[in-house]
């Protein structure tokens, strides 16, 4: 499989914490990266940091072989390829869903609005969400809304997805309903980088598992291994912390 994205040595700082700290990091055309750590070891840093939400200390962040730097304007098509959902949905309250779906395809790359009404409908299908489209987001749910937000990052033809703990606002039967909407386009080997604490789902979802703590990456393995033998002490003892809590239930 080809090489999409690429991260060399990344470096991130907030005053004088090392957030990120030398990641290394390659992902392959259809793959889907599941990212998995404590809270505050830099997962979703890692994820601002590619799509340029961060500024960057050290690094390189390579799309398909070419470096891309967010102060350059001259990186904001290649940018464009990258899409990112995150814990909130960020939706225009004023606009109906199917408005907020077509926006920024008609008004940021220019596509014809009939084309792209025409795109949204189907996605909107796809997820369930088509008797929706003429609603305001407060009139859906949690995870209807995250739904919604999912199409609104499909719409624009992004070559990579990160998702960024999508699940993490939302009420435990609603989580079921977005991760479903994921894991199909994992199976359509969508290229995704995809930061969650839902175990489960990670072990489903992912070709690959990235364990990260204080910064760095720690281990990384395909879920099976992952899951049943991770190789370094601080991943069972992350993994422990979830088999503590089934043992509570």
């Amino acid at each position: 499989m080809e090489e999409v994205l690429k991260i060399e040595h990344l470096h991130k700082r907030f005053e004088n914490i090392e957030v990120l700290d030398d990641i290394n990091l390659s992902v392959k055309k259809g793959e889907t990266i599941v990212i998995i750590g404590p809270s505050g070891c830099g997962k979703s840093t890692l994820l601002r940091s590619i799509i340029g939400l961060e500024s960057i200390e050290d690094g390189k962040v390579l799309f398909e072989g070419t470096s891309i730097n967010p102060l350059d304007k001259k990186d904001l098509k290649i940018r464009q390829k990258i899409g990112m959902v995150f814990q909130s949905y960020d939706l225009f309250p004023h606009k109906t869903i199917l408005e907020n779906v077509i926006l920024a395809p008609v008004k940021v790359q220019k596509r014809k609005k009939d084309e792209v009404i025409e795109e949204a409908e189907k996605l909107l299908e796809r997820v369930g969400l088509i008797s929706k489209k003429d609603n305001y987001p407060r009139q859906l749910s949690g995870g209807q809304k995250q739904r919604v937000a999912i199409v609104r990052a499909l719409i624009m033809h992004p070559e990579v997805l990160l998702f960024d703990e999508v699940t993490a606002a939302l009420d435990p039967e609603m989580v079921r309903e977005v991760l479903d909407v994921i894991l199909d386009l994992s199976k359509q080997k969508r290229t995704m980088l995809i930061v969650t604490h839902e175990m489960a789902f990670a072990r489903a979802a992912a070709d690959r598992i990235i364990f990260m703590d204080g910064g760095n990456i720690v281990e990384e393995s395909v879920p099976e291994e992952f899951f049943k033998e991770p190789k370094t002490e601080r991943a069972k003892k992350f993994l422990k912390t979830f088999e503590f809590e089934k043992e509570n239930e």
